[in-house]
């Protein structure tokens, strides 16, 4: 039986392991990014889309209806990603699922990290988490799928 939770844990796993380059370059980024900022205009959303790979941002841009606080979010999900090696809505997801909350139980500054919907780990093929891909400014479930669908895409075209 699989436990309250459990099923999004799964799902929100299942696609880490299926979203995996073969490599991460810096065009990557560039062209991920800008993959990103499309296809929220297309939708009509006002989000800050940020990619970092080793501790350098490669690319980073805020639509109109943004402000600063986007970045702050950006930043917060960003470092639960690095810590923990996964997406930051999966984290959340698996701190609800065993009946608590990120907030209470991880000990770590909330004004640092947020283990809210929106950064997803930029994981190479036989090398692991390289960096984070980043978007702020939908609810936290429309961030996560947006980055979501973008890098599946992505990764579609770069297949064909």
């Amino acid at each position: 039986m699989t436990a309250p939770g459990g099923e999004r844990v799964a799902e929100l796993v299942a696609q880490e392991a299926e979203l995996v380059f073969p490599r991460f370059t810096h065009d990557d980024a560039w062209r991920l990014g800008s993959l990103l900022v499309e296809m929220a205009r297309e939708g009509g959303a006002a989000v800050t889309v940020d990619i970092r790979r080793g501790g350098q941002q490669l690319f980073h841009h805020a639509l109109d209806g943004t402000t600063p606080d986007n970045d702050a979010w950006l930043a917060r999900k960003a470092r639960v990603v690095e810590r923990y090696h996964a997406s930051s809505l999966l984290v959340g997801e698996r701190f609800r699922a065993k009946g608590s909350s990120f907030e209470e139980s991880s000990r770590l500054d909330p004004d640092l990290y947020a283990a809210h919907g929106g950064a997803f780990p930029l994981r190479v093929a036989g090398v692991g988490v390289v960096g984070v891909v980043a978007v702020s400014g939908l609810p936290q479930v429309e961030d996560h799928a947006l980055v979501v669908a973008a890098l599946t895409r992505y990764l579609a075209e770069a297949d064909a």
